[in-house]
């Protein structure tokens, strides 16, 4: 039986698991346990930064996501980023991540927030047919980043 319920600290063990499947596949991130460790941390510890949603089956973490808060100016209100979508390689398939990205809508909406943004990789055909299937739609804007590394 699976359940979906928010991420404590004590999760974070399983969940930098659940990041070094994401970042390995991912084109832009590398795995870094310390960062994952310090972002999760940061993100369970408070509510108004985000929350991270886990799903769980027989008492095993087997995926994730994240939903970050901000404020749009043109919508005049809350939103969200969703980031980190990862499911376990041994349950993929199965209706996990429909489950727990449909949590994420609705935990999301239950927060105010006005809209959902996500980033994909352009070659995650899988991922891209998951999102469309609960609504999400392509954007005609261009993600753009800089990194600014700790000095």
């Amino acid at each position: 039986m699976m359940t979906i319920g928010f991420a404590t600290q004590a999760d974070i063990p399983e969940l930098c698991g659940l990041l070094d499947l994401l970042f390995t596949q991912e084109a832009e991130f590398q795995p870094d346990r310390d960062a994952q460790q310090r972002g999760l941390a940061a993100i369970v510890g408070n509510p108004a930064v985000g929350h991270i949603l886990v799903a769980r089956q027989d008492d095993e973490t087997v995926g994730m996501v994240n939903l970050l808060y901000t404020v749009s100016t043109a919508l005049g209100g809350k939103v969200a980023v969703l980031e980190d979508m990862v499911i376990a390689p041994q349950v993929r398939r199965q209706g996990v991540g429909k489950q727990l990205l449909a949590a994420a809508v609705g935990h999301a909406r239950g927060q105010g927030c006005l809209r959902i943004t996500l980033l994909t990789d352009t070659n995650n055909q899988a991922a891209q047919a998951l999102y469309r299937r609960l609504g999400f739609a392509a954007s005609g804007m261009l993600p753009m980043r800089l990194m600014l590394p700790l000095k």
